[in-house]
């Protein structure tokens, strides 16, 4: 080969890397103009988890454990602050639309982001992306320039904010929020506020981690779940067919986790029914499926009127024992009688009462955040 076919090809390999180069950078710069412009998609931060029982919630039979008090600040649930010359509206539900969030600092970390002129959108994208991705349930609120009041923060409302408001939800059922989840949560505030030019207030990080500690200590031993289960005759087997049609009858729903759910007026889950056997009662399985028992589980923290839905899943599972030809038994297989569900009231009382003294009341919108 002769230098002159070397130097053509040596020419035209750098031709190629070049427009390669140049292609890059230039769909690098279209990114880049689309992110600013629209922000990037990521989760709704202000849609909470559904209410119901936590998946992969470990069973307790409920006992009496050393309380601790916790020690929640007095009026520690506020609505976001008012801007400057602008005074706060009083609080109403996030869910209703245009309302404004109530931020509770006994829960919650919370920061702020003021700012002399509109946040850009792109930057309330990109803080609403990092917030999603810190690890533990974030909410946020955004001032409206052009009304004058507060809102929960919407990626699709244009550059109309000059202050935000987030807040990071200390404990749930996964645990306290740690270290690195609150530096993150951190991190995208200061770093939104210096995009928007604007300045940033974020929590104490230590006194944070300390009060979702105590707060994750208390949520453990009221964490309790009861559960009666109604098992067949000695090598006997219920049909999953008898079941639902008997589960329905008495109000039970077959959702998608596999399990029946009973729900109230406001669909909040009471109680559910499961397989006391490890298959769910998935609806295309649930005609061949034979079980030997089913379990019923009331989540303590997590329903308002305990004694009354505990009288009525009892009331409920002693239906379907007569029904199945079962017996109602608790969870050692010992046969459940009016003593022994006396004593499941008692304890059950005892929790609540636990609960309602450090001002998380069962069932209590504290409580489903906190028990989710």
């Amino acid at each position: 080969m002769s230098d002159l076919q070397i130097s053509l090809l040596a020419i035209g390999a750098l031709v190629v890397v070049g427009v390669f180069l140049y292609n890059w950078i230039q769909e690098r710069r279209f990114r880049r103009r689309l992110s600013e412009a629209f922000g990037d998609k990521a989760e709704d931060v202000l849609l909470e988890e559904a209410a119901g029982v936590f998946p992969g919630q470990v069973r307790q039979e409920p006992q009496l454990e050393p309380e601790i008090e916790l020690s929640l600040p007095a009026g520690s649930t506020r609505d976001v602050p008012g801007a400057p010359g602008i005074a706060s509206p009083g609080p109403r539900r996030a869910r209703d639309p245009g309302a404004v969030l109530e931020f509770d600092d006994a829960l919650e970390g919370i920061a702020e982001i003021q700012a002399d002129r509109a946040i850009p959108e792109g930057i309330v994208g990109e803080l609403m992306s990092k917030l999603a991705a810190c690890g533990k349930p974030a909410r946020a609120a955004g001032f409206n320039s052009e009304s004058g009041t507060w809102e929960p923060l919407d990626r699709g409302a244009g550059t109309r904010y000059t202050a935000l408001r987030m807040g990071l939800q200390l404990v749930n059922r996964a645990g306290p929020v740690n270290s690195a989840q609150l530096a993150m949560f951190s991190d995208a505030v200061t770093s939104a506020a210096a995009k928007a030019h604007g300045r940033a207030s974020v929590p104490e990080a230590q006194a944070l981690l300390q009060a979702a500690r105590d707060l994750d200590a208390f949520c453990a031993t009221v964490d309790v779940a009861i559960g009666v289960n109604v098992i067949a005759a000695e090598g006997g087997a219920f049909s999953g067919t008898k079941i639902r049609a008997l589960a329905e009858a008495a109000g039970f729903k077959l959702e998608p986790d596999g399990v029946f759910h009973f729900r109230d007026e406001h669909r909040q889950t009471l109680f559910t029914l499961d397989n006391h056997e490890p298959a769910p009662f998935l609806p295309e399985q649930i005609k061949t499926l034979s079980t030997s028992g089913i379990t019923m589980l009331l989540d303590v923290p997590r329903v308002t009127d305990g004694l009354d839905v505990l009288d009525s899943m009892v009331d409920i599972a002693r239906g379907l024992a007569s029904a199945l030809g079962g017996r109602l038994v608790d969870d050692n297989r010992v046969e459940l009688s009016e003593a022994g569900v006396a004593r499941i009231g008692q304890q059950l009382s005892s929790i609540r009462g636990a609960m309602e003294r450090n001002g998380i009341p069962a069932g209590s919108a504290r409580a489903l955040r906190l028990f989710s």
